[in-house]
């Protein structure tokens, strides 16, 4: 693998992999023998967070012993989505106080990068990059020695990020989602890339969606020339010259060799991306055509809980994901034995399906 630019405001560099740590396992011992796997094999951007549950403790153990010295460290925090104390806030007195914490715990003198975590709307990034907010608290940790880098983490609306990309001149790395499922993201990615704005993509993989047993993803595996439809949804994101590094979320040491090996067979074509975009439209717009969670035609006289019970059969009928279907049917409070053929929402059907007949097949195909 061969190093990138990781942007152009932050003048390092990093592999087109990087360390995920949200997924570690629980046994503390296997953790740290995988994340010092994955440095041994180059890797060397970590992503955590105060929010990952031990996370930011376990990669503390795994960086003694000389291999902090071989990484670009990162974490992030924000009182939307973790609080600490009850007295949290975006504050930048609040946001140093939890930096330090986050070194004690990672058992460090510096971080490499701090990020405020998930922006997903306008009012969250006002609070942020307001005075005496939470960017003005970074800057100082910055300032002090504490912390290299900084950047910020979001799910927010395309149109939103577009704004802020253009007003922040303090981010030097982004973090978004970005899969073979979901490229809502790209033009966001596109922009900050064009900005010098470091790019790290999230859930790479779907967030094991596409781990998942699926005759219908395999067969466009097979198409493209991957070996697995992982090896597809890691070369997929590959093949964005937008995208700096990916996170691979680490649960056993395969995982780390096999993402390798993918990067290793390289980016797709033009024509192999053209024939990936063509074989998902095609499931979209039939997809499209099926249910569309409207819910119109709720409440179920008898209890079926109608939307849940579709979703369970598109995962099935146009992805083939047959396991995740069931576990998800299984969830399920309504299910659909309930329905007694009684044809009350037929009529309110956007889509126009024969909703009593999906319900059948349901029970059927998954039983009670």
């Amino acid at each position: 693998m061969q190093l990138r630019a990781f942007g152009k405001r932050s003048g390092q560099e990093v592999l087109p992999l990087s360390i995920g740590g949200m997924r570690l396992p629980r046994d503390v011992d296997l953790a740290v023998s995988i994340v010092r796997e994955a440095i041994d094999q180059g890797l060397r951007y970590i992503d955590t967070s105060r929010g990952y549950g031990e996370s930011e403790w376990v990669i503390g153990l795994a960086l003694q012993d000389g291999y902090r010295d071989k990484v670009i460290l990162s974490s992030k925090w924000s009182p939307w989505i973790t609080k600490i104390s009850q007295s949290d806030d975006a504050s930048a007195d609040c946001v140093r106080r939890r930096i330090d914490e986050t070194m004690r715990r990672l058992n460090v003198d510096f971080l490499d990068y701090y990020q405020v975590w998930n922006i997903h709307n306008r009012e969250l990034y006002d609070q942020a990059v307001a005075r005496g907010g939470m960017v003005e608290g970074i800057l100082k940790a910055k300032d002090e020695g504490l912390v290299g880098h900084l950047g910020f983490t979001t799910h927010d609306s395309v149109e939103n990020l577009l704004t802020y990309i253009e007003e922040v001149d303090w981010c030097e790395i982004l973090l978004t989602s970005y899969n073979l499922l979901n490229t809502t993201y790209d033009p966001v990615i596109k922009a900050a890339h064009a900005k010098g704005i470091g790019t790290v993509v999230m859930n790479p993989v779907g967030g094991g969606k596409l781990a998942e047993q699926s005759p219908v993803l395999m067969d466009l595996a097979q198409r493209t020339g991957a070996v697995s439809v992982p090896d597809l949804a890691v070369r997929f994101v590959l093949s964005n010259p937008c995208i700096d590094t990916m996170l691979i979320g680490m649960t056993k040491a395969s995982d780390i060799t096999d993402s390798i090996a993918s990067v290793e067979r390289g980016a797709f074509s033009a024509n192999q991306l053209e024939a990936i975009d063509l074989f998902l439209k095609d499931i979209r717009e039939r997809a499209a055509v099926f249910c569309t969670s409207c819910k119109y035609c709720m409440p179920c006289p008898h209890g079926v809980d109608i939307p849940a019970v579709m979703s369970s059969i598109a995962d099935l009928r146009f992805w083939g994901w047959a396991d995740r279907a069931r576990s998800n049917y299984e969830k399920i409070k309504g299910k659909a034995d309930l329905c007694i053929q009684c044809e009350a929402c037929l009529p309110q059907c956007t889509q126009h399906l024969m909703i009593t007949e999906e319900m059948a097949f349901a029970a059927d195909t998954f039983g009670k």
